[in-house]
């Protein structure tokens, strides 16, 4: 047998054991449709970006999707004129008043946090949606717009299957702790340091 035959052949026999744990492990797992919420936060980009890539991936699977964004306003994003294509599936509603540095209204900022908190809450009861996506609900916590133990009763008490994805930095220990998932971007490199700014079809 040659080196590379003896190196096939230990591969294969290495995924044997591999595959056979691997069935040993999800014997365990359920496969009821349990509604996860997930939080994307940290300090990298892609947080938003991961949340519309599951917006994606319900429509793919037929489902029906409702999308609340907290802070960008009047932005026009990629994002926003691509799942507007989708008006039997998705219901995107566009509740921020832009970033704080620019509205520089606290009272303001909190009422339209407090709209979109309903809005969301409308949502996470709605039948009809099996995916909502609440963008930068995370950024509203964190200014305090919203009780954070209000938004942790409203979340827990979502519907069996439903499926809540949350964004933002600085996400809240409160929130980190009833989540299913959580993740968390870390910044390496930024092109912002370097004088670049955000590009139209990779940014926003």
């Amino acid at each position: 047998m040659s080196d590379e035959d003896a190196r096939n052949a230990e591969h294969a026999q290495a995924m044997r054991a591999l595959k056979a744990q691997r069935e040993a492990l999800m014997a365990t797992k359920t496969d009821s449709e349990t509604g996860l919420l997930l939080v994307h936060t940290g300090d990298g980009k892609g947080k938003s970006t991961a949340g519309f890539g599951m917006v994606a991936r319900a429509l793919g699977w037929g489902r029906q999707v409702g999308i609340v964004q907290y802070v960008k306003g009047k932005w026009i994003t990629g994002e926003r004129q691509f799942f507007a294509r989708f008006p039997d599936q998705v219901r995107y509603e566009v509740m921020g008043e832009g970033f704080t540095w620019d509205t520089q209204d606290r009272a303001r900022d909190i009422a339209a946090a407090r709209r979109a908190w309903e809005t969301s809450l409308e949502m996470i009861a709605d039948p009809g949606l099996d995916f909502v996506l609440l963008d930068e609900l995370n950024i509203a916590l964190r200014y305090d717009y919203l009780p954070i133990d209000e938004v942790v009763a409203g979340l827990k008490a979502r519907p069996a299957g439903k499926h809540v994805c949350v964004t933002g930095r600085n996400a809240k220990p409160e929130l980190l702790e009833i989540a299913d998932t959580v993740t968390e971007m870390r910044l390496v490199k930024h092109p912002f340091d370097k004088g670049i700014k955000a590009q139209r079809g990779v940014d926003f």
